[in-house]
Order: C-alpha cells, then sequence, then structure tokens
C-alpha cells in the first residue's frame, strides 16, 4: 500500500496535476491540506474517474483538509473532539472552528490529514491558538494510543514547524519568527513524547518540503521543513519505504509545498477500479 500526504494550496487550481500524479505515483491514500474550498465545491469527478472516492472538510475558502482513497474509507471524523476554535466568538458563546483535521480508518490503520495552524507572527493571537491546537492533538494522540497501544496511527500533513534547524534555509535569517520558536519546538516534540515517529527522517529522507513562491526560493533551494508523516510504532513497523518527491514543485502551476509518499507492507486487494495511463 502507498500513501501519502501533500499540502495542495487550492485543489480546484490543482486538480488536474494532483489526479495526475496520483496515476504515476499509483498512490492508494492520499491526505490532502490547504484544499481551500467547501465540499460542494471540490472537483470530486477527477478524483472518481481515477478511481478514487473523496472525503473533505472544508468550511470556507480557506484551510481545509481532505483524504483521496482507492481503499474503502470509513469512521469518518472531522475534526478531533477537542479542537480549540479560533476568531470571534458566536451567540453561543464559542469559537468558530476551523477545518484543520479530518480522520479516516483504512484497512486496519487510522490516517489524520492535518493543517496545523499558521501562527503568523509571535505576539498574533494565532500563536497560542496554534499552541493550544497542537497540545490538545497531543494529547488525544496519547490517548488514542493508550486506548490501543497496536494501532497503526499516521498523522500526516502540514505542521507548519521546522523541528531543526536544519529545517530552514538560514536559522538568522528566522530570529524571533514562528515555525522555529522554542514553544512550536516543543509542541513537536510531544508527539514525539506520546509515541509517534517522523517516518521519514528516521529512515534517513533528507530535504524540504516547502519552498516559498516569492524571491526565487525554490531555485535557491531556500525551503523549509515543515511537512510530515508522524506514525505510532506500528505503522512504522510496516513501512518499507518513503520519499520526499521534490520534483513535483519543478513545472507549472506548482503547489509550494511537495508530497510526501511512504511504501508499507499491507496487501491492496485488486478491484475493477479505472487505470490512469
Amino acid at each position: 500500500m502507498r500513501v501519502a500526504t501533500w499540502n495542495v494550496n487550492s485543489i480546484r487550481t490543482r486538480v488536474g496535476r494532483v489526479v495526475d500524479w496520483l496515476g504515476r505515483e499509483d498512490v492508494d491514500v492520499l491526505g490532502m491540506q490547504e484544499i481551500k474550498c467547501k465540499p460542494e465545491q471540490f472537483p470530486y469527478e477527477a478524483f472518481s474517474e481515477a478511481g478514487y472516492e473523496v472525503e473533505v472538510h472544508g468550511l470556507n475558502q480557506w484551510n481545509g483538509v481532505a483524504f483521496a482513497s482507492r481503499i474503502p474509507m470509513t469512521d469518518v471524523e472531522r475534526g478531533f473532539p477537542t479542537s480549540p476554535g479560533f476568531g470571534k466568538v458566536d451567540d453561543a458563546g464559542d469559537l468558530p472552528q476551523e477545518a484543520r483535521a479530518l480522520g479516516i480508518t483504512v484497512d486496519d490503520m487510522r490516517l489524520w490529514s492535518l493543517y496545523v495552524p499558521n501562527g503568523r507572527e509571535l505576539d498574533n493571537p494565532h500563536y497560542p491558538y496554534k499552541l493550544e491546537w497542537l497540545a490538545r492533538l497531543a494529547e488525544q494522540t496519547s490517548s488514542w494510543l493508550a486506548a490501543d497501544p497496536n494501532l497503526k496511527l499516521a498523522l500526516m500533513g502540514d505542521f507548519n514547524i521546522a523541528p531543526l534547524d536544519i529545517d530552514v534555509w538560514d536559522i538568522a535569517a528566522f530570529e524571533g519568527r514562528t515555525h522555529v520558536s522554542k514553544p512550536e519546538r516543543d509542541a513537536f516534540t510531544a508527539f514525539e513524547t506520546a509515541g509517534l515517529i517522523d517516518v521519514l527522517r528516521t529512515r534517513g529522507i533528507e530535504g524540504y518540503t516547502y519552498w516559498d513562491y516569492q524571491q526565487l526560493r525554490f531555485p535557491r533551494n531556500e525551503g523549509m521543513r515543515i511537512d510530515f508523516i508522524m506514525g505510532s510504532k506500528a505503522f512504522y513497523e510496516v513501512v518499507t519505504d518513503a520519499k520526499i518527491e521534490r520534483n513535483e514543485r519543478k513545472g507549472a502551476g506548482p503547489s509550494d509545498h511537495v508530497p510526501l509518499v511512504v511504501d508499507l507492507d499491507i496487501d491492496v486487494e485488486d478491484d475493477d477500479r479505472p487505470m490512469i495511463f
């Protein structure tokens, strides 16, 4: 089985590129982030013609997460139970939820597509929201694995954190900025403490996953490693290979992020799904 994650930066803009990549790379399950559309706006037909079912969690033109899968998806969960809200309090006294987490079960694996809040600036209200969101998700992760230590669990997506200095092109350029602050890095470490493993880094897979569109960041390789597949021990044990698809940042109309891919020692039954050639 091949599983991937990709911040597509607007699925309606990049649907052709994404579907073509799915076929070329023979991906079974793709978690997407920053789809930037409501469910009724999602380009389902292109995925359906390629043999994929889709689950979407999108509330407006911002944020949004989704899954495309050739394997049946069950136990679909939009948002995790303790996810905090952000923005203006509504009439009921609650903060509005954002579309940042989508969970599914495929085969015997629990997968989450995650788009972690950006944080914006250290003195912006979005920064403490980011830290709270991460802390609550880490607590949820601990509870999930405590309930089932053998769970094949993977949190996949755009974490908006560069955990190590080598995960940015020049750490000095990030002084006093988000993504590299100690509280954010501590929040990332909390997932490892909860029992998750950075599936790619621990296999020696190096490289950035994001390059800004401006200032020739990609040609200069001035990137960031902020996208991850964090897996439980049971998930990690069935991983046979992994890669960062750097070439997907090239060409016409790319996302500013690239896909991360893992191969798993799990058989996928053949069926009559259409194939792309």
